[in-house]
């Protein structure tokens, strides 16, 4: 399931029979490359025990509403924060009541009262208890709420009954949750960003750098996490934030960066070349600081690896896609970066009006045509510019 490559999934599990399926359903998810988490109810731990669920998801188990492990106690808010999908399966006839009565009596029922993330229950009891009209009257008011119900099935039952009330199978419940994420445009896509400057060193403590802030490449790799990509990017010295589920591995210069590019480039679908990478270094470093002396200082420069060219006339390339930050004439240098470099998509814009900015606008540039984004704040101008990545990366690739 490529749409759970990435994604939160926090398990609810409560009393009844059924508790011993979400041992595989936590298997299942995982595998589809989802990073599970498990909240039991105490009756839940009667039919199955924690450190299966641990074992299973890689994860802490929390069964407490209380955890003095937490920041001043409070685990549920925290893991309130966490999930992109919080699925409760087995979801008792009990459970479903206190949902509906807003009750926070244990963990499970309280970080649902306090978190954003979407919530699905998959419903399992006897067929009596769910077909009694409270029942049905509480799940009524759980669908009037946004709340997903998976089931549930009907068949034989623990209980020697046979009708609705049995918990779909794991590999449903797996398929559901999937479906709940098909807007995930990248999902199951390995991506590469580099970002923010380049220091090439002068002496112990000078260097050669730009003003790039690293903002645009760090909102992509943001909407790239949150699109289902596998994102990994590579950073300059910026004083931002890493963002959520995105692998982060810090350099200083262009070889640095360059390096750590070339390192997972097999496993890289997209590659996308943000960094404002120095064109330049000194040739020599000064193993000591340089002392103030004469009135002027000569340096000797020497070219810097060229990383996007680099990338993209590999035997076996990423799709490759370029920026190019200009002063003057932007589409016109654009166009011939494009073209110089064999990219297979660039985005130009007017380095004046965006170093430091929050905002951008920026014009698109590929063998078909071109197109405007902006001006907006980065973070929407990148969700726009990788629903165009990945319509180009499906023409590239025949689709």
């Amino acid at each position: 399931m490529n749409s759970l490559s990435t994604r939160r999934v926090l398990l609810g599990i409560t009393g009844g029979i059924a508790a011993y399926k979400s041992a595989e359903l936590t298997r299942l998810l995982v595998k589809a490359g989802a990073e599970v988490r498990v909240v039991m109810t105490q009756a839940a731990t009667e039919f199955i025990t924690p450190l299966t669920l641990q074992a299973l998801s890689g994860n802490r188990v929390h069964t407490d509403l209380l955890d003095a492990d937490a920041e001043a106690g409070m685990g549920h808010i925290e893991l309130a924060r966490w999930p992109d999908l919080i699925l409760v399966a087995p979801a008792s006839a009990n459970f479903m009541a206190r949902l509906v009565a807003g009750q926070a009596g244990d963990i499970l029922s309280t970080l649902i009262l306090a978190s954003k993330a979407p919530v699905a229950i998959a419903p399992a009891m006897n067929q009596a208890m769910w077909s009694n009209q409270a029942t049905q009257t509480n799940l009524d008011t759980l669908r009037a709420r946004g709340i997903a119900i998976f089931g549930p099935a009907a068949g034989a039952q623990a209980c020697g009954d046979v009708g609705l009330g049995r918990m779909l199978e794991p590999q449903e419940l797996l398929e559901l949750s999937a479906a709940t994420f098909e807007s995930d445009i990248l999902a199951g896509l390995h991506i590469t960003i580099t970002a923010g400057p380049t220091q090439e060193a002068i002496d112990p403590v000078r260097f050669i750098s730009n003003r790039s802030s690293g903002k645009m490449a760090y909102a992509l790799a943001s909407e790239a996490a949150n699109a289902g990509a596998q994102v990994t990017l590579i950073s300059g010295a910026v004083a931002l934030r890493t963002p959520e589920r995105v692998r982060r591995i810090d350099v200083i210069s262009a070889d640095d960066m360059l390096a750590a590019s070339l390192q997972d480039i097999e496993q890289c679908d997209i590659f996308i070349g943000v960094a404002a990478v120095a064109d330049y270094r000194p040739e020599h470093v000064a193993d000591q600081k340089i002392k103030k002396s004469a009135d002027t200082m000569q340096l000797t420069l020497i070219k810097n690896p060229d990383i996007i060219s680099t990338i993209a006339n590999l035997s076996k390339r990423p799709f490759t896609v370029g920026f190019a930050a200009e002063t003057e004439s932007v589409e016109d240098y654009g166009l011939e970066k494009l073209r110089r470099k064999k990219l297979d998509l660039l985005f130009a814009n007017d380095a004046r009006d965006t170093l430091g900015s929050d905002s951008i606008t920026a014009t698109a540039l590929f063998s078909q045509g071109r197109e405007v984004f902006g001006p907006a704040s980065k973070q929407v101008v990148a969700r726009k510019m990788l629903e165009l990545i990945r319509q180009r990366f499906d023409v590239a690739e025949g689709k």
